[in-house]
Order: C-alpha cells, then sequence, then structure tokens
C-alpha cells in the first residue's frame, strides 16, 4: 500500500487495496473498502457515520465501498454505506450522504451536494454545485450542468419525499430545478434556467418557467455538421466507451448491448 507523505488515520477494519494513496489529514472510518490504484486526497473523510452514530452506543458502520482506481479530490466527505464504482472521480469539497450507489467511471463536481439515498448508473457526470435530494434515481450516461437542483419534496415541510428519476443519456442544463416527482426519459434534454414541473418524455427537449415541450430532439441542427445534433452520442464520445468508435458498432458490441 503505497501512501502519501504527512499524518492520517485508518480505521483497523478498513481494507486498502494495493497501491492506494492517502492524503494528509484524510480519516478513513470503520468498514471502509477502498480499491486498487484509488487516490484520496488531502482532508477526505471516507466512510463518515450517519446520524444515527451520535445516540446509538451499538451503532456499527456500515460497509462502504470505493471502486479501484477512483480519485476523491481533497476535502471531500463521502458517508457510509454508499458504494462508488470503479474509477469513480470527485472534485474538491463534494458531500455525498449515506446509502447513495454510484455505478462506474462516473464523475461529481467540485461543492456538489447529494443528499443521501440516491442510485447513479454507470458514466453519469455531474458539473459543479450540483444539488440531488435523497431518493432521485439516475440511469447511465447521464450529465448534469452546473446549479441544478432536484428537489423531492411537494409540500415543504413534510414527511413525504418522492425522488426525481433521470432515464438514460438525458441531460440536465445549468441553473434548472426539477421539482419533486418528475419522470424525465431518455435521450432528452432539458434548457438551461428552466423549472420542470411535469413529466418530459424520450427525446424532447423542455425548457422555461413552467417548463413546457419545445420540441422532439431530432429537429436541433448540429453546429458543426449538417443534421441533427441528436441523439448527442453520435457527436460526442469524448471519455466514453464508443471514443474513436461508431455509436451504432459500440450500441451492438457485448458492452454496448447493456446499456442500448
Amino acid at each position: 500500500m503505497q501512501r502519501f507523505q504527512g499524518k492520517f488515520s485508518v480505521s483497523k477494519s478498513a481494507r486498502i487495496g494495493n497501491n492506494v494513496r492517502i492524503g494528509q489529514n484524510a480519516f478513513i472510518h470503520d468498514n471502509v473498502v477502498i480499491g486498487d490504484n484509488s487516490i484520496i486526497c488531502e482532508n477526505c473523510i471516507i466512510g463518515e457515520p450517519s446520524d444515527d452514530s451520535y445516540n446509538n452506543e451499538n451503532y456499527e458502520n456500515p460497509q462502504t465501498l470505493i471502486g479501484a482506481n477512483s480519485l476523491v479530490r481533497s476535502g471531500s466527505i463521502l458517508y457510509a454505506g454508499s458504494q462508488f464504482g470503479e474509477y469513480f472521480q470527485t472534485g474538491n469539497m463534494v458531500s455525498i450522504r449515506e446509502n447513495t450507489v454510484f455505478g462506474k467511471r462516473c464523475v461529481v463536481g467540485t461543492l456538489s451536494d447529494i443528499q443521501g439515498n440516491a442510485v447513479f448508473g454507470d458514466y453519469c457526470r455531474l458539473n459543479s454545485h450540483v444539488q440531488v435530494s435523497a431518493k432521485c434515481i439516475f440511469g447511465n450516461f447521464v450529465f448534469i450542468y452546473p446549479f441544478v437542483v432536484f428537489a423531492n419534496d411537494p409540500h415543504p415541510p413534510s414527511n413525504y419525499l418522492v425522488g426525481v428519476s433521470v432515464g438514460d443519456f438525458s441531460q440536465i442544463a445549468a441553473a434548472s430545478v426539477i421539482l419533486p416527482g418528475v419522470k424525465i426519459g431518455k435521450q432528452s434534454l432539458v434548457g438551461a434556467n428552466s423549472v420542470i414541473n411535469k413529466n418530459v418524455g424520450d427525446f424532447e427537449l423542455h425548457s422555461g418557467n413552467p417548463g413546457v415541450k419545445i420540441c422532439n430532439l431530432n429537429f436541433i441542427l448540429s453546429k458543426e455538421k449538417s443534421g441533427s445534433h441528436y441523439p448527442w452520442p453520435y457527436n460526442y464520445d469524448k471519455g466514453l466507451p464508443w471514443e474513436k468508435q461508431n455509436f451504432d458498432e459500440w450500441a451492438v458490441s457485448k458492452e454496448g448491448r447493456l446499456y442500448v
């Protein structure tokens, strides 16, 4: 196990993989598992206990899993009971509450806050300052841009919480607010500064306050080449599994069939 120089704390019950580097002042709590070749930067807290730990003498920290080749940047806090797939990455000062699940190769940007009990598929990308309430569910290849908020309380304050769901390959543009219980279909787009209070169908653009359907996505023309820009996987591949490969060829491959 390779580590950075400096002081840090690792619980005796934590399991640390090969070639893991841990930064100064990091704290690794009980029952944390960190996969091979991962980096935990300075001042991170991994496996932060839930609120129950303060008043329950019999509290046992649930397992926290971080997949291999992950990078958790400085100041981030990952709460106990959460799971992060391989190649997970955060920006600085990210907070992810308990019982959150991420698939593989997901990215969470600087100062984003996930309030626990949320589920993300593979290859999700959250930009900086994204706020996700509990009980939200996201598919694969979902891109969320800065300052987006996903709400879950239809009559605040209340005990009844209902999260947002977002389908595969959909995008939520900057500074949008998605209200509780809204379902956003696959390959859809929410325009910037929108407030979405009704469901969004597959392959649709919704925008405005309140959000309304503007058009089907295939009507949005590309500024780089002739024809429609959407579905976007045909026109963007950076860091994605079909990079330098035709999307259709990838879609029928062994991996692609898991998603398409």
